[in-house]
Order: C-alpha cells, then sequence, then structure tokens
C-alpha cells in the first residue's frame, strides 16, 4: 500500500515521533535493570611535563610504563580482557599522550610524527568507546592515517567517558559537556606544543559530534566534520559559534538517519540534539559517504574516509559532495 501527497510525510512524522518516545522509555529502563561493572584497578594517570616537542618522547615513554603497570593490575584482578587491551598499549611500538586505566578508561594515542606534521586531525568518538573497545577507534585512525600520509600526524582522543547507547546519557548533552572541556584543554595544549603551522581538524562520530559541537566556539581548529550525526544540540552551523569549516556527513545505510533529530524537555532535562547536520537548515557543507553504515565512516577505500582525508588536508575543493 502506498502513501499519497502529505500523508507519507505525516507517517513519517509520527513514526518517528514514536521512535524517540521508545528511544527515551529504553534509556530510563535499561540503566536500572542493567548490572553495573566491578571497578578494574590501574594506577592513577602518569605525572608529565608540559606537552612540547622536547617532552614528547618522555611522555609516551611514562604512559607505556603506565599501560603496562595497569595491564598486570587487572590480570591479577582476574580481567583478561583489560589486561590484553592494556598490554597492547603498553607496547614499544603505541605513542600516547595520555592514558588512564582506571573504569571504563581513556587513551589519547598518535599516529604518526607530531614534531614534522603539517595537518592534525583529531578524532572524537562517540558511545560505548571504552579501552575495552578502543580497537574500533584505533583502526579508523590508522586507516586515516595512512590515507593522508606522512604530511599528516591523526590523534584518536578517547578524552572522555563516552555514554552507553542504551543509556539515559547518550540522550543528553551531559557527558558532551563534560568531554568538550577536556577537548578545548586538548586542543589548547596541542597547539602550545606543536605552534601555529600545523592545521588541526576535528573529526567528531556519533555522540562525538555533541562533544565537539559543545568545544567549537573555543577550540583552535580549521575544520570540523560532524559523522553519523545523532544532532548536536543546536540550531545550525552558525550557532557553533566557530571560525571553523563545519562538515557534515552520513552514510546511506546509517541507521542515525531514523532516529528523530529532535530536541524535548523532560523533567527539566534537555532529551534528544535537534536538527540534523545533513539537513539544509543546519548550514554544513555535507559531503558524499557513500552507502556505508554507522560504523564505516572510516572503513579503507569508503567514499567517506576519503573525503575526510581531503577535508585533514586541506583539499576542500576536492571533497565530493552528496
Amino acid at each position: 500500500m502506498g502513501f499519497r501527497g502529505s500523508g507519507r510525510g505525516g507517517y513519517r512524522g509520527r513514526l518517528r515521533r514514536v521512535v524517540f518516545a521508545v528511544l527515551i522509555t529504553g534509556a530510563l529502563v535499561v540503566p536500572l535493570s542493567a548490572a553495573a561493572r566491578p571497578r578494574i584497578p590501574a594506577p592513577p594517570p602518569a605525572k608529565l611535563a608540559p606537552l612540547s616537542a622536547v617532552t614528547l618522547a618522555g611522555t609516551y615513554e611514562a604512559n607505556r610504563a603506565d599501560a603496562a603497570e595497569a595491564s598486570r593490575m587487572a590480570a591479577a584482578h582476574g580481567d583478561r580482557g583489560r589486561a590484553a587491551a592494556d598490554r597492547a598499549l603498553a607496547s614499544p611500538s603505541r605513542d600516547l599522550l595520555a592514558f588512564d586505566g582506571r573504569g571504563p578508561g581513556r587513551v589519547t594515542e598518535v599516529f604518526g610524527d607530531l614534531t614534522t606534521a603539517e595537518h592534525i586531525a583529531v578524532l572524537v568518538p562517540g558511545s560505548d568507546t571504552t579501552l575495552d573497545t578502543y580497537a574500533r577507534l584505533r583502526a579508523g585512525a590508522l586507516a586515516l592515517h595512512r590515507r593522508t600520509g606522512p604530511r599528516a600526524a591523526v590523534i584518536a582522543w578517547l578524552g572522555y567517558d563516552t555514554p552507553r547507547m542504551l543509556g539515559t546519557a547518550a540522550l543528553t548533552a551531559s557527558r558532551a559537556e563534560r568531554g568538550a572541556r577536556g577537548l578545548e584543554r586538548f586542543v589548547a595544549e596541542l597547539r602550545a606544543a606543536v605552534g601555529r603551522s600545523p592545521d588541526i581538524s576535528l573529526l567528531c562520530h556519533s555522540y562525538g559530534t555533541v562533544v565537539c559541537a559543545q568545544a567549537a566556539a573555543t577550540a583552535d581548529v580549521r575544520d570540523i566534520a560532524l559523522v553519523g550525526s545523532p544532532g548536536t544540540g543546536v540550531d545550525s552551523a552558525a550557532d557553533l559559534h566557530t571560525r571553523a569549516r563545519v562538515w557534515a556527513a552520513r552514510g546511506g545505510d546509517d541507521w542515525i538517519a531514523d532516529v528523530p533529530h529532535l530536541r524535548t524537555d523532560l523533567f527539566g532535562t534537555a532529551v534528544g540534539f535537534g536538527t540534523d547536520p545533513v539537513s539544509p537548515a543546519y548550514g554544513a557543507r555535507v559531503f558524499a559517504a557513500g552507502d556505508g553504515g554507522h560504523s564505516d565512516y572510516f572503513a579503507p577505500g569508503s567514499v567517506s574516509l576519503a573525503n575526510l582525508a581531503r577535508i585533514v588536508l586541506g583539499r576542500a575543493s576536492e571533497v565530493t559532495h552528496a
């Protein structure tokens, strides 16, 4: 059976409102029934000198040592999965600007040479990214670095406590607000360390786009790319109050398209993130992302990865549009 005229639009509108209600209900119910994860022991983060070209090697070494100790503590606690994840991060081949093995964990890893890079990309992940799932973020950063080549450095920034996909926090900006403060500090420290020359881009995925939106006004970056976004909490790119170029994309098979881009007040809390960043109303530079799904934006060989690499390298005129 088909739909005619405004009827289809009305049906889709009702469907989106129903989906939104279900998401809110699920977000409120699931955390109450989910078992809390036992805390994994780990040492506190290493005390580091201010980031600079001179201190970089020492920073990497200190964080690898911290990851090695965290691995030993996790193994003694009986968590073999976390022990393996920490042990991998302690490898001499890994360059860690930050590491914290406590709780869900945090890590900031560099791919490439920060001291010679002409362009720097910072990847900001979304929900359900922890030390236990960090390999997915790392794979995307590696793929991007291979695509951009030696002129660029790529940084995987797991610098905030991401919300669970099926949790209340994933529908509000509370985690994003705290994450944005950390992202602002990180970009400022990075800029102080590398100087004015390298261009810095923020590549933000899913809930990470909300984090980037919160940091946009103060982060000293040239480009902000929003991919797979549920919305950013503002009505338009102009409302981000940034001098950066704002880009947006969504893959053809990304389920986020079916999540209502709405924002409403629920018991005094803003729920949802509003305008779809790929919509004309938002005013971002919309680029092609191919037919990929929600986790495919950094997939090797993808249209999305090619365009993200062009954005990072400052080749805006070569970016293909949706």
